[in-house]
């Protein structure tokens, strides 16, 4: 049951014969090719900040000598970092595009192999290939396969193969039309040499995009698609907070499978929503039927999310559902209705609420602990954990705790997590005891009907008011 929130021996060994000779009879040219993308920044939706970035050097390859006039030199490299799918990619591909330059696109794991020598040499071959083709983008997609900080026990291949593309980024090749972009998830892992300015001169961060940024961007993924008049994306934008362009891309699609499975002519909001369920919850278990009794604690335990969760309003209720979805036997599905990037110290312990609220609405009903709240646990957990040692939440002082101080102050974090978890599950269990009929009510109705939504969970609970 889930409560769900808006939310990859050392070699030192001469190469075999057999290894040179046929590393000696490899066409250079065959190890990478170019292309010329189509693709420009009006393919890419929002990130108006990093495009404007970017323009520089777009700009300057187009138009070198106004900048030369100045004293300016083009940035050697640019390396895009952040979660994955918010557009690194594409953000590449439409810098050469825009320059009409040759694109080269790799991968960092491209460039590793056992034998020691070949790694290097495919870098080498590579930047020759983008010179003669100039001017040219470079694109090396998980570069922290080949750029990772180097350190006694690392691996001598990967070693020399980082030495060589350091060399080729250094100032001993000046090569103005040729620009290396390089794209990671993980920039903490990369070497100082690497980042230093000369070879990756800026460093853009490329995050999960905003309202503004959501909306462009399921504007571009449903531009071919027919929609429906009533179709609000305003409002998908608003209910997708934390998404990334590949999941709204996904969205878009799958209510476009959803409509081709119902023979609709048209994409309507049932196919969106439902859409939004399969990316968020997972698959529906059409065939995995709940015994009465499991049906049952399930439904009393999702009712227990969804009335805390409306009396402490922190995240509107979009629906809920005891119908088992991926691993979840029952869900609250909670969207929010605008972006948010700080919470209180009261909301946080509103979100520890919502979460126990099921595992408190068992032990009222049925005076008994489930494994139905593991994946709650596991959240509540983690909101306590991060209150204490990440945002000086609790009697331990205004303070980060990491590193070693977490291990030598691991009793005093968990007694203070302990804290705060206890204290909100008895203030759970009071509310709940206080609204033990709209408890009772709103389960009945689920176990029923099996789904629910906000505005017929608000229904009941006036029509229990009046009652």
């Amino acid at each position: 049951m889930k409560m769900l929130n808006n939310f990859f021996k050392k070699i030192n060994k001469p190469v075999p014969v057999f290894a040179q000779t046929k590393m000696e009879k490899e066409n250079p040219n065959e190890d990478s090719s170019s292309t010329k993308p189509k693709t420009t920044f009006n393919d890419v939706a929002g990130l108006d900040e990093v495009k404007e970035e970017l323009f520089e050097i777009v700009d300057f390859m187009k138009s070198p000598q106004k900048y030369q006039k100045m004293g300016a030199k083009i940035p050697k490299g640019v390396l895009f970092y952040g979660p994955p799918g918010t557009g690194k990619t594409l953000l590449a591909s439409a810098v050469a595009g825009e320059t009409n330059s040759s694109f080269f696109n790799v991968t960092g794991s491209e460039f590793v192999e056992k034998y020691v020598g070949v790694g290097a040499k495919r870098v080498r071959t590579l930047f020759e290939k983008a010179r003669k083709e100039a001017p040219s983008i470079i694109f090396i997609d998980e570069i922290d396969a080949i750029g990772a900080k180097r350190h006694l026990e690392s691996n001598n291949e990967k070693d020399q193969t980082l030495n060589q593309l350091l060399v080729e980024m250094d100032g001993f090749n000046k090569d103005s039309n040729v620009i290396i972009v390089g794209a990671t998830n993980r920039l903490d892992l990369l070497d100082e040499a690497l980042l230093r300015p000369g070879r990756f001169d800026r460093h853009i961060h490329i995050g999960a995009p905003n309202y503004h940024t959501r909306h462009e961007i399921l504007k571009v993924h449903t531009q071919n698609k027919p929609l429906d008049k009533s179709v609000d994306l305003e409002l998908l934008a608003k209910k997708t907070h934390g998404f990334n362009g590949a999941h709204l891309s996904n969205i878009a699609n799958e209510a476009a499978i959803f409509a081709v499975r119902d023979n609709s002519d048209i994409i309507t909001n049932i196919h969106f929503d439902k859409a939004l369920e399969r990316v968020i919850a997972g698959l529906e278990s059409k065939n995995s039927q709940l015994i009465e009794k499991e049906k049952k604690i399930v439904s009393y335990h999702e009712a227990g999310h969804a009335l805390i969760s409306d009396m402490l309003g922190i995240c509107p209720i979009q629906k809920i559902s005891i119908v088992p979805r991926g691993e979840a036997l029952g869900y609250v599905l909670q969207l929010p209705d605008e972006d948010r990037y700080i919470y209180t110290k009261d909301e946080l312990i509103s979100k520890i609420k919502i979460l126990l609220a099921g595992k408190a609405s068992e032990e009222i009903i049925f005076n008994h602990k489930s494994t139905g709240a593991k994946d709650d646990l596991k959240k509540v957990t983690e909101i306590a954990t991060q209150m204490v040692c990440d945002y000086g939440m609790s009697d331990l002082g205004f303070m980060t705790i990491d590193g070693n101080t977490k291990t030598f102050l691991s009793s005093q974090i968990q007694k203070e997590t302990n804290s705060i978890v206890e204290t909100c599950y008895k203030e759970t269990l009071n509310l709940l005891n206080n609204n033990i009929n709209d408890l009772h009510v709103v389960s009945k109705f689920l176990f029923d009907k099996e789904t629910m939504t906000h505005e017929e969970l608000k229904s009941l609970i006036k029509k229990e008011a009046v009652n």
